[in-house]
């Protein structure tokens, strides 16, 4: 059987650099992981992947760390993770933390007694679960939400930006009172797509509410909204579990979507364009960041010497119905 020391040598390459080709990792030249992956084909070159983890003594398993399984963007991430993972022979076991600091730690601590070989996690705060990883030697790469400078790998979308050209659009559509609805402080997408907001509207009037990230925080905060002196005549909504609550309150209340209260939300969920009049989204790049995820991953398990890697992934606004006038 072909071993990895014969794939370098017919390859032309360390063997280190052969381990990285066939990891996925990014910045390995694309011409050498062809000219890798010609020579692992041709030998018939498997990675042994029993003998690596009991070296290393670990399992090849990968856990996924996410705020919430019901959302369809955590969703499509875990998707992304999984896909990688699975071509470079590794499963993946899927965490939901319900945004619980508490129950997240109680999650890597199952992830540590099982020796993991690494975790992806979007993280509750910056900094507590992913400490106990990097603490104990564990790779980890945070998603969606950012680390502290410089301690460990990540995968994000600059939702600030995203939130203030998305409010930007609903001022230039002709809406005047622009509201926000928003998730929990303290939890960094909640409080950037908040800050992108308040940087979009400068000096106009703010109508803004906080409430958990799921439907009935956001029924709850749009109803709030409405009942003020000058209720909005548009919101931003900071995901799409929030837009549920906030698009059958509004239905309840008999305003018609675009016509009396534009609306924008993160997220372009299935059913965005199922309903009348579409409704206008941020999209972020979900299954994108899962798979680069799982590549960042991979090749921190490979070669843990690796630089801390910070990768900022776009978000697109798609205009429909939702946030025009008829």
């Amino acid at each position: 059987m072909a071993t990895i020391s014969d794939v370098a040598h017919h390859a032309g390459v360390s063997t280190a650099t052969v381990s990285r080709a066939l990891n996925g990792v990014s910045t390995v030249d694309p011409v050498l992981v062809a000219r890798v992956r010609a020579a692992a084909e041709e030998l018939g070159y498997r990675p042994n992947g029993l003998a690596r983890n009991l070296r290393r003594q670990e399992t090849a398993v990968l856990a996924l760390v996410i705020s919430d399984v019901e959302n369809p963007f955590f969703t499509a991430i875990a998707r992304g993770v999984e896909d990688v993972a699975q071509t470079a022979g590794y499963s993946v076991v899927l965490c939901n933390s319900d945004e619980n600091a508490e129950k997240e730690r109680r999650y890597i601590d199952v992830a540590l007694q099982e020796r993991v070989a690494g975790v992806v996690i979007s993280p509750t705060d910056e900094w507590a679960g992913v400490e106990m990883l990097l603490r104990r030697g564990t790779p980890v790469v945070a998603v969606d939400r950012p680390l502290r400078a410089g301690t460990g790998d990540q995968v994000l979308v600059d939702s600030r930006a995203a939130a203030r050209a998305a409010t930007e659009h609903l001022i230039a559509a002709g809406y005047r009172r622009v509201g926000c609805v928003t998730g929990p402080a303290g939890v960094r997408t909640a409080d950037d797509r908040l800050a992108g907001y308040r940087a979009a509207l400068g000096r106009r009037k703010r109508r803004e509410r906080r409430a958990e990230y799921r439907a009935a925080g956001g029924a709850a905060a749009t109803r709030e909204l409405l009942a003020g002196a000058e209720p909005p005549d548009a919101l931003l909504v900071a995901n799409s579990a929030m837009a549920i609550g906030v698009l059958e309150t509004l239905r309840a209340e008999g305003l018609r979507l675009g016509r009396d209260v534009g609306v924008v939300a993160f997220d372009d969920v299935p059913w965005a364009t199922l309903i009348d009049p579409p409704l206008t989204v941020v999209a972020q790049p979900a299954y994108e960041i899962g798979a680069e995820a799982a590549r960042l991953l991979l090749a921190r398990i490979a070669d843990g010497t690796l630089p801390p890697t910070a990768t900022t992934l776009e978000a697109q606004l798609i205009e429909r119905g939702s946030s025009h006038r008829a």
